[in-house]
């Protein structure tokens, strides 16, 4: 089989080395328009729950990148001065360049070397090929055009979001809502190396106006989220990276094949930062689509078919609780009204995936301080 692969993220990265170990015999081009070192953003994180998938499905992988990754078993949300900490909830982060790396590594071992620096300009380039895999993220030049056929709907979040990294290595994934001058803030941050944190900059439109983004370059945007967060940096400054206001686009492709032509990772769907699924989803696309093709041999249409019908209920349950994350931050400044430990119960519940019982099982030290204080005001959880 003669395959093409588009893009040379961990999608495409992972896809292309399951595909060659699988089966040796396949042709297969892997492209990419950036260079090996380039990538936007800094870390990455994984749930426990996607560490464990990995271990089940490829227990090399995971022993390659687990060593690089940095772990935590609580979660942190800081309102108003308090830190409330939310026991078991498991992560693990890992540089997202550290893991392009691992797998180019990983991919050099079955003799495939990516040709970065290949931008793609026609589509006339993707025939003469069994099967096209596009995995060449949110604008995916593969889907451009073909956006019928793929059934794609995009919507951008009304919030603004800007990625940065920070010197200060945090304990925990936090989250850090600041009431400031212009307005309401939140921030998303955690270790992914011993000395490196992600720092994930949040903000409503109308705080985003207020502050006068529209009018900053990256350099004064940064000065000043370094001191709307002061206290959280501690000293230490943020460090950009491509660190531009973005709006975050809600991708969904309903059908997720067009003849010899797939769609996988972010191409495909994407998933809100929020609950740090991105990278499990495209580990997860990779696998499910190799095992198909592996047990479709002579006909990549029926390959194509048993990837979707298997894969498609799995990934809308996810995207659905990726949605419903992203609709609480998006109205995170009228969520900021709640008392600290309101909103930290608010907050672990948002995805819609966590009940009461699922909690004192996984959290028992955060249900018990989140009972006290509602018994002190005669409330009861909810």
């Amino acid at each position: 089989m003669n395959v093409l692969i588009v893009g040379a993220g961990p999608a495409g990265l992972y896809l292309a080395y399951l595909l060659k170990r699988q089966s040796p015999q396949t042709a297969l081009r892997i492209v990419e328009q950036n260079p090996p070192d380039s990538t936007f953003g800094f870390g990455v994180v994984f749930s426990d729950r996607a560490l464990e998938f990995l271990r089940d499905d490829d227990p090399a992988t995971c022993e390659l990148v687990t060593p690089a990754m940095q772990q935590w078993n609580d979660l942190v949300v800081h309102h108003r001065g308090q830190a409330i900490a939310i026991d078991g909830i498991g992560f693990a982060a890992i540089g997202r360049l550290r893991l392009l790396q691992l797998l180019q590594q990983q991919l050099a071992g079955v003799g495939i070397v990516p040709e970065y620096r290949r931008t793609l300009t026609d589509p006339r380039e993707l025939q003469g090929h069994d099967l096209v895999v596009a995995a060449d993220g949110v604008n995916s030049f593969v889907r451009r055009g073909r956006e019928s056929e793929f059934g794609t709907r995009i919507e951008h979040l009304a919030n603004r979001f800007v990625w940065y990294g920070t010197t200060r290595p945090f304990a925990a994934l936090s989250q850090t809502f600041v009431q400031a001058e212009a307005g309401t803030f939140n921030a998303h941050h955690y270790r992914y190396a011993p000395d490196m944190s992600t720092f994930i900059v949040e903000c409503d439109p109308a705080t985003w106006e207020r502050a006068g983004f529209a009018a900053m370059d990256e350099a004064a945007t940064k000065a000043y989220c370094e001191r709307v967060f002061a206290a959280t940096l501690d000293g230490h400054p943020l460090v950009t990276n491509r660190s531009i206001w973005r709006n975050f686009p809600k991708v969904w492709n309903e059908h997720w094949s067009a003849g010899n032509t797939v769609l996988i990772g972010d191409a495909l769907r994407t998933a809100h930062f929020s609950i740090g699924s991105g990278t499990r989803l495209a580990f997860e696309d990779a696998i499910a689509l190799a095992r198909s093709l592996r047990e479709h041999p002579r006909a990549v249409a029926d390959a194509l078919a048993a990837f979707e019908t298997a894969r498609k209920p799995v990934v809308r349950k996810l995207v659905a609780a990726a949605n419903a994350s992203a609709d609480w931050y998006e109205r995170f400044p009228g969520h900021m009204r709640l008392e600290p430990w309101e909103l930290a119960w608010q907050y672990i519940q948002r995805s819609g995936r966590v009940d009461l019982e699922r909690l004192r099982r996984v959290s028992p030290r955060f249900v018990a301080g989140y009972e006290a204080y509602a018994a002190q005001r005669g409330a009861a959880p909810r």
